[in-house]
């Protein structure tokens, strides 16, 4: 468990946070959106406290006070806006993830039982038939987008222009409203990796509990910019990311999409970024490539060597020249939502560059542990943060069990057919399906997921995810998929396979092949040059290769069980 290190705002609420935040940021700015190239329009923490009030009472007003009322649409200030007003004194939030197919989200929206939506303008259309289905109760739109109501159609803009009317006539049913801190007031949907979706019941408490927790170990302050990259129905962006940052009085700015990160690190001048590793190794490719085209890679590779063991703001110094590439403001990049490659860890921080990972899941509202300034290890989670105890049980031979935490921040449960179930969580423990090893500083370093370790006939455990990322290094491997393959009529007598997406350009352009039997050559010698760097009951037997993308969920997660499926139909 990490000590925190710097003073924190103790809050009961979210609308505890936005009130007491108020007063100490109010008149600083809490959002930088960009209305065409060059042209900016800007929102302090007051107007943003001002527009919640707003919605929140005009909300009241058309009858939705207690009721469930989702969020779909891509990272904006509205969608943030009506987060709050939905969840600080109207009724229960559900956040929608925008990439799902039509008819997932018809499910979710039954199995929620919204009453209205805010959406951005592009959700109309399959909004407005899913309203006329019997089996939900969805009643209201909301655009995000429209300055008017047209069409029965509500506009925010609009809504939050009527709101500031009726609490100048004296309405006040918003702003008096009493929050239960531990009552369900998120409704969130699980990706779904291995099963249907689970929807997650979290309270205040649980976020709240989550900020404090992470603004006393985080050298995070007012003067920062986070710039939002990750799909905000997500639980990692929305807690770090969005309510953060409100909770910090910094600064937030919208990613013009995946392929501009680094373009919005260097317009805003970023000074913190929660990203996935695919982000972080992408950056690091396009210092990399840049140095090379500079004649510069051989001394700034020296450089690293000689830097090795000083100070990160000796480091930072030294290689401002990278710094500047990347903003020149940047304090601390968050690594999560899936394993960050250790090479790549230690890279950028030879760098100067305070690149740390966290670990969290939707149940835990999320973040479990996270590296600090003060508590890093590379390839490690870090530590727990303050109020969140964590250890593993059911230990095997090499100290790896599964990680099961506890503290304020576990969700309150399952919520399935209207009650809140505690499957999953015994004497306050949630059982993460997380397979980890604590050192004895109690840095945390996660091996795998427990449902996909392989076990072989001597005993001996195959973690995926740890053989796909040796893979995945090989040039022209987009993505691949460890899984264990029976080789006799002996059911426990099984060989490691592998399944690999390639890039049939960079293969041809890399290894100088072009058929396919070619291809196939030089990537199965480049695996059995894997097989050489590893114990021999590890070594990877079989290879299918494929240009086809491998089924995942929308938070780009391998489904290990649909992917497995696909391989024996196809064998079939």
């Amino acid at each position: 468990m990490e000590k925190r290190l710097y003073d924190y705002i103790e809050i009961n609420d979210l609308k505890d946070m936005l009130n007491k935040t108020k007063k100490l940021y109010g008149d600083k700015i809490a959002y930088k959106i960009k209305l065409e190239p060059g042209k900016y329009k800007t929102f302090t923490h007051n107007e943003v406290r001002d527009m919640v009030d707003y919605l929140g009472t005009s909300l009241i007003n058309l009858g939705l006070k207690g009721k469930r009322i989702a969020v779909i649409g891509e990272n904006r200030y509205e969608w943030e806006i009506a987060y709050l007003a939905i969840v600080c004194g109207v009724g229960t939030v559900v956040p929608l993830d925008k990439s799902l197919p039509e008819n997932e989200l018809e499910d979710l929206i039954e199995r929620s039982e919204v009453e209205a939506i805010f959406c951005s303008e592009k959700y109309i259309e399959v909004l407005e038939k899913i309203k006329y289905s019997e089996k939900n109760k969805l009643k209201h739109l909301v655009s995000m987008g429209k300055c008017s109501h047209s069409e029965g159609i509500y506009s925010q803009e609009e809504l939050i222009e009527n709101g500031k009317k009726l609490i100048k006539d004296g309405n006040k049913e918003f702003i008096n409203s009493k929050i239960d801190p531990e009552g369900m007031s998120i409704m969130l949907f699980t990706s779904g990796t291995t099963s249907k979706s689970k929807v997650v019941a979290l309270s205040h408490k649980n976020i709240c509990s989550n900020l404090m927790d992470i603004g006393s170990i985080l050298d995070i302050n007012s003067d920062d910019t986070l710039l939002s990259v990750l799909p905000i129905h997500h639980v990692f962006e929305c807690t770090v990311g969005f309510l953060f940052s409100l909770y910090k009085g910094a600064k937030t700015v919208f990613c013009d999409g995946l392929r501009h990160v680094v373009e919005n690190l260097n317009e805003y001048e970023i000074t913190v970024m929660a990203c996935v590793p695919a982000i972080y190794e992408r950056i690091f490719m396009m210092i990399r490539k840049q140095l090379e085209k500079q004649g510069k890679l051989e001394e700034i590779l020296e450089k690293e060597e000689l830097y090795k063991y000083k100070s990160m703001d000796e480091k930072k110094k030294a290689f401002s020249e990278i710094h500047n590439m990347i903003g020149g403001k940047i304090k601390l990049f968050i690594s999560g939502a899936a394993a960050l490659d250790p090479k790549i860890e230690e890279k950028y921080r030879l760098l100067g560059i305070n690149l740390v990972q966290g670990y969290g899941l939707t149940e835990t509202s999320p973040v479990v542990a996270v590296g600090t300034n003060k508590y890093h290890k590379t390839g490690s989670i870090g530590k727990t943060v303050p109020s969140v105890k964590a250890k593993v049980v059911d230990v095997n031979k090499e100290g790896i069990g599964e990680l099961v935490v506890k503290g304020p921040s576990i969700m309150l449960g399952y919520f399935e057919n209207g009650k809140i179930s505690e499957k999953s969580l015994e004497d306050g423990w949630f059982y993460t399906g997380d397979l980890a090893k604590i050192d004895d500083e109690g840095y945390i370093f996660i091996c795998g997921r427990k449902k996909s370790v392989i076990v072989l006939k001597n005993g001996k455990n195959i973690f995926p995810e740890e053989m796909e990322n040796l893979v995945n290094k090989v040039e022209g491997v987009k993505e691949s998929f460890i899984f264990g393959k029976q080789r006799s009529e002996d059911k426990d007598d099984i060989k490691i396979n592998v399944k690999i997406v390639f890039d049939r350009e960079v293969v041809k352009d890399a290894y100088k092949v072009t058929t396919d039997e070619e291809i196939y050559n030089v990537i199965s010698k480049k695996i059995k040059e894997i097989n050489q760097t590893m114990p021999k009951y590890k070594a990877i037997r079989g290879i299918i290769l494929t240009e086809e993308p491998l089924i995942k969920t929308t938070t780009n997660k391998i489904k290990r069980q649909e992917n497995l499926d696909a391989i024996k139909k196809l064998e079939n």
